[in-house]
């Protein structure tokens, strides 16, 4: 999508279009760019016709993904001429110039340095002291500047952004890049590399500034959350005049002592996580974890190089011990090579016995330089929908009777856009999320603002009593606006919101 330009036309400004793609992670790294072409006065165009040249992060994981990467990167050469390419589909230039040779630059993902280079070269910047007047965000971000002295710059913190692409009451926060898994189905460590992650300094400076100018829901991610650490020995880092390590469950306790909503994905079953469960009871973080489980069969799992093959479910178990509260969510493979159908049926019983929240799946397609391309006894296409049918059947099911339960109590949601219909008064339908639904991947709750008509706000944390629900969503009335209040003093004046 063509992100919005940001504000009044500067006469003579350079324009410069971006298009973002792919998961949260990719975002982050749009949200970076972004940041760093405003520092050095770039303007961002809301269109191609306004645009001098365009910025196209791409995702490159899977084959839909890399041939909607393709589009997007062809459309913006035939409305602009003049393309950069980022983000994980750049780290293979030669399948990108195979269909695009005519494309200015490609860099790899992370690679804010390489980007804002060919940027200046595509659309240089006059900086002379008479006609260079653009206003400069940052010190020592133009070309000409005398640059700090930062981190590698591909995976380490260039500035933490300041422009987000999310709206003002969330956001995402990477903590890690990269990942030392060798998933046979994924190809991620050659996209971006081994796992690199940041000091647990920088990430709560990030969410303080973040919490302080009224985010008030944070989504922790990375490749493998559970890691977060392991590649710097958990060393310490300042936060306040403290020493916090870079661990995962010293990073959640500093996170959650904001008050802020804070929410994990991409969470593997490592043995600590029991630790961030036990600060989900405690009311410190969300009682929510996005496990990418994958398959249940243990020898599907071992074939695609999973951790933990064959105890998901126990694990679930003592975390549901601890946290009776939580929300799992996961997303699995079906018809990965060798699957057969005694699999496919261990994996339906692993569903049943699970009971997960929220279940999203798709079927297995080659990736191009993934291992399980070479493996034996691939599932054939007609097999493979077949059985995603069924599994979505049994998996809309137990969502539906999980969301049942949910009726008659009165929850915390926050809410994200009205739903007003033209006979409405303003403000009497809202539409928003309870802690265990994450933005865009999960259900929503529809909500009737009764007595609070007008007065509910975007970003408005709320309670309200569920009314009804259906196989994904849930429906209810606002009974509440408690003030919120982090443990964050807050910029400018929000009221007591």
């Amino acid at each position: 999508m063509m992100m919005e330009g940001n504000g009044p036309a500067v006469a003579g400004a350079k324009r410069v279009g971006f298009i973002s793609l792919g998961c949260p992670k990719a975002l982050v790294d749009s949200e970076r760019i972004l940041t760093q072409l405003r520092f050095e006065g770039y303007e961002v165009a809301a269109s191609y016709e306004n645009a001098d040249a365009v910025i196209v992060n791409t995702c490159g994981f899977i084959t839909p993904a890399v041939e909607e990467s393709l589009s997007a990167i062809g459309e913006a050469l035939e409305a602009t001429g003049k393309v950069i390419v980022t983000g994980c589909l750049g780290e293979r230039p030669e399948k990108i110039m195979e269909r695009h040779p005519k494309v200015a630059a490609i860099t790899g993902s992370e690679a804010v340095d390489d980007v804002m280079g060919h940027v200046r070269t595509l659309l240089p910047i006059d900086t002379s002291a008479f006609t260079g007047l653009l206003p400069v965000a940052a010190p020592g971000t133009r070309a000409d500047a005398v640059q700090p002295e930062r981190e590698d710059t591909r995976h380490g913190d260039v500035f933490a952004p300041s422009v987000k692409l999310t709206p003002k009451h969330y956001a995402y926060v990477k903590i890690a890049e990269g990942c030392n898994h060798t998933c046979s189905f994924c190809i991620i460590p050659k996209l971006r590399g081994l796992q690199v992650s940041r000091d647990a300094g920088s990430v709560l400076y990030e969410a303080y500034r973040l919490i302080a100018g009224g985010t008030k829901e944070l989504m922790i991610i990375s490749q493998d959350t559970s890691a977060y650490g392991v590649d710097v020995r958990y060393r310490e880092s300042e936060f306040q005049g403290e020493q916090v390590r870079a661990h995962l469950t010293d990073l959640a306790v500093k996170l959650g002592e904001m008050g802020a909503w804070v929410r994990m994905h991409y969470v593997y079953p490592y043995p600590h996580v029991e630790k961030i469960v036990e600060l989900m009871a405690a009311g410190k973080i969300l009682p929510y974890l996005d496990v990418p489980l994958q398959h249940a069969s243990p020898k599907i799992l071992r074939s695609m190089r999973r951790p933990g093959a064959g105890k998901q479910l126990d694990t679930i178990r003592r975390w549901r011990e601890i946290c009776p509260e939580l929300v799992i969510r996961s997303t699995f493979i079906v018809g990965f090579p060798g699957e057969t159908e005694a699999d496919f049926v261990e994996l339906l019983q692993f569903l049943e016995d699970a009971r997960l929240d929220r279940v999203g799946a798709f079927t297995y397609s080659d990736v191009d330089e993934a291992d399980a391309n070479a493996l034996p006894d691939a599932v054939p296409q007609d097999v493979k929908e077949e059985r995603l049918s069924r599994f979505m059947e049994v998996a809309q099911r137990i969502s539906a009777e999980r969301l049942a339960e949910k009726v008659g109590t009165v929850m915390d949601v926050i809410v994200d856009e009205f739903n007003d219909d033209e006979d409405d008064a303003p403000g009497t339908k809202l539409i928003g999320r309870t802690k265990g639904d994450a933005p865009g991947i999960d259900g929503q709750v529809y909500l009737f603002a009764a007595d609070f008509a007008g007065t509910v706000k975007i970003g408005d944390i709320v309670r309200v009593r569920i009314e009804d629900s259906d196989e994904y969503d849930l429906y209810g009335e606002v009974v509440e606006t408690p003030a919120w209040k982090p443990n964050v003093p807050q910029l400018g004046h929000f009221g007591k919101h």
